[in-house]
């Protein structure tokens, strides 16, 4: 069933054009996800398809019996109301049933005739699966005591709450409802993005969203609409199959534009020749020629994020973090964490919302104290930060009067300098953009500029806390490529998967309370071992060196003798000798195989394959340099 119509849309803010003549349809069950780069408008459309706005130009045409439920991205909450009287605020039958239900037994009305009234309406309008899903909702997506008051929640919370509330109303609208997310990962860990997942690709609900996430986006969407120079462009298949589509696209409109070139040239040296006064000249051909004219003026290239940091050098010394705690009252966060970072590091940090990942992160910078262990940096040690909080000035001002505050010019790899202007036009902010205020920038583009301000720094040691949030695809992807190639070390906090399958060489698992656990591999690695039970808790693999000491007395003396220096057996030899031959043969496997997993034409069987290889030869290393140690503390 055809649901919603948007045709010829246009809206523009002063002479900020978002989108004109935009058209696409939705159909039933559609899972589309939308597509843009940062500033064109995705937002603007999401809210005009929910009612808050209204569109300059064009027709909407929305189904009367679906239901529209928008989960934006900012919410206003009264602060005032509680999470239940929140979750509850929706003017449904269904739900009303619930709250008269709640208050009898509150009131102790149960064996009232009222309250077999209320289970007999419950039972025929199927308010318990509502409730279930009520249950399930609140708790996988860690919502603190339904009695908590709004104002004291974090903006992660709210965000969470704001998705459970969402989620609650399409369950009473299921299959006429037509789901609009703005962004609906961020500030969900990845435990609660898989079950989002889950959720949502087996919903009847047919879903609009727009989200950076692109292992989101394969799993629960079917179809791809991309807006770009005032068109919509429509894809069906994953994102893999979207990027070769729009490469195919980008091959033949620049082969267009060369024909188009050709032609603009040959008429314009006819119209130059021909005598300004004579009326003969073709009236035809010349309007043909302003036609081609425009279209070839108008076809720029497309402005890109190239980065060539001059990065600072790194000396020996590092960043040292030597029997760190951090607790809040009963809440521990860091429980003797004790870790020696080396050149070149790319470490990813995964874990639940609240167990310490940022706080680890602000310890290790020095903006956080800890409340005992030492916490040493390099000399020539230069953090770049890129935290959560975005963008922050102290009174609004133009971009390229905030990019001049930090430097004129800004050096290159290659030992130049440009200019400021020129910079920001590698972050994709041509010239007519350099002169809007911050205030008027949208989330992603703020985002951008506070990885530019970031990078004036010239670190060698970048600290990422969820850089992907608010960042389009294309951004993105560009992104990627200058860290793959980032020669510092770097931290990386991210729900991006796939971002971090791409970047990163070993992750630091936070299990909670203090317990920290590192795997050697990227975030699909640890999932496929997870799976497979071969991830294990084990004193290779934990960087908390808190420990019960007698304990571990106790169990190195009943499992483990104490290892004395003697002669090795002709068998320890010989399997010395393999194991340092057989290492460095695994090792450059092991390289190679992720090389290979950050190809970008890879299919999901070539991934898969690729991923279980490398799962296995990650474990075999670790296998053998256990044992290589185990033999050589027999030699001494």
């Amino acid at each position: 069933m055809h649901i919603a119509s948007i045709e010829n849309f246009a809206k523009s803010y002063g002479d900020n054009v978002l989108f004109e003549e935009i058209t696409f349809h939705i159909n039933q069950g559609d899972k589309i996800a939308l597509i843009a780069r940062n500033g064109q408008g995705k937002t603007s459309l999401l809210n005009i398809l929910a009612g808050l706005d209204t569109q300059d130009g064009g027709n909407l045409w929305i189904h009367k019996d679906v239901q529209v439920v928008y989960l934006k991205q900012e919410n206003n909450f009264n602060p005032e109301n509680t999470i239940e009287q929140q979750l509850f605020e929706m003017n449904h039958p269904t739900v009303k049933l619930l709250k008269a239900y709640e208050k009898a037994l509150v009131e102790n009305r149960a064996d009232t005739e009222e309250f077999a009234n209320l289970l007999s309406q419950m039972n025929d309008g199927d308010a318990w699966n509502f409730e279930g899903a009520y249950k399930e909702i609140i708790g996988k997506l860690q919502l603190p005591a339904l009695d908590t008051n709004i104002a004291t929640l974090s903006g992660g919370q709210k965000k969470r709450l704001a998705l459970a509330q969402a989620l609650l109303e399409t369950q009473l609208y299921e299959g006429d409802s037509l789901f609009v997310l703005d962004e609906p990962t961020n500030h969900l860990d990845i435990e609660m993005i898989e079950w989002l997942e889950s959720k949502l690709t087996t919903a009847k609900s047919t879903l609009l969203l727009v989200s950076h996430d692109r292992y989101f986006i394969d799993a629960v969407c079917n179809t791809l609409i991309e807006i770009e120079k005032n068109k919509a462009y429509k894809h069906s298949g994953n994102y893999q199959y979207y990027l070769e589509n729009k490469a195919h696209r980008i091959e033949v409109a620049a082969s267009e534009l060369s024909k188009d070139k050709n032609i603009y040239r040959r008429e314009l040296e006819w119209m130059r020749r021909q005598p300004q006064g004579r009326a003969t000249k073709a009236k035809a051909r010349q309007d043909s020629f302003y036609d081609i004219e425009d279209k070839v003026k108008k076809s720029k290239a497309e402005s890109s994020l190239t980065l060539e940091v001059k990065m600072n050098r790194l000396g020996g010394k590092i960043l040292e973090m030597k029997k760190v705690h951090k607790s809040y009252d009963d809440l521990v966060l860091l429980k003797g964490f004790d870790y020696t970072f080396q050149k070149g590091e790319r470490i990813g940090i995964v874990g639940k919302n609240g167990v310490g990942k940022s706080t680890l992160l602000k310890i290790a910078l020095g903006i956080e104290k800890a409340d005992s262990g030492k916490i040493n940096h390099g000399e020539t040690v230069v953090f770049g930060h890129f935290d959560q909080k975005g963008l922050q000035w102290e009174k609004d001002m133009r971009v390229i009067e905030f990019v001049k505050e930090k430097a004129e010019y800004f050096p290159l790899a290659d030992g130049t300098k440009i200019s400021a202007s020129n910079f920001l036009e590698r972050f994709a902010f041509p010239p007519e953009k350099q002169h809007t205020f911050l205030s008027m920038l949208s989330g992603g583009e703020k985002r951008r500029l506070q990885l530019l301000g970031i990078l004036f720094k010239n670190p060698n040691f970048l600290v990422l806390d969820e850089p992907t949030n608010d960042l389009d695809l294309q951004t993105l992807g560009l992104l990627e490529e200058f860290l793959l190639g980032y020669p510092g070390c770097l931290i990386l906090v991210s729900h991006d998967r796939y971002f971090m399958d791409k970047l990163v060489q070993h992750l630091f698992v936070f299990e909670g309370d203090g317990e920290i656990n590192v795997f050697p591999g990227n975030y699909r690695d640890y999932r496929l071992a997870k799976e497979a039970g071969k991830f294990k808790k084990n004193k290779q693999q934990t960087v908390s060196s808190e420990k019960d000491t007698k304990t571990e007395d106790r169990i190195a003396k009943s499992e483990k003798p104490i290892a004395t220096k003697r002669q090795l057996t002709y068998k320890e030899k010989s399997e010395f000798e393999e194991i340092e031959k057989t290492m460095p043969l695994l090792e450059q496997e092991k390289k190679e195989l992720s090389e290979k997993l950050t190809a970008p034409d890879l299919d999901y069987t070539e991934i898969e394959k690729i991923s279980t290889r490398l799962t296995e030869v990650t474990t075999e290393l670790s296998d053998k340099e256990m044992r290589w140690l185990e033999i050589s503390e027999l030699l001494g």
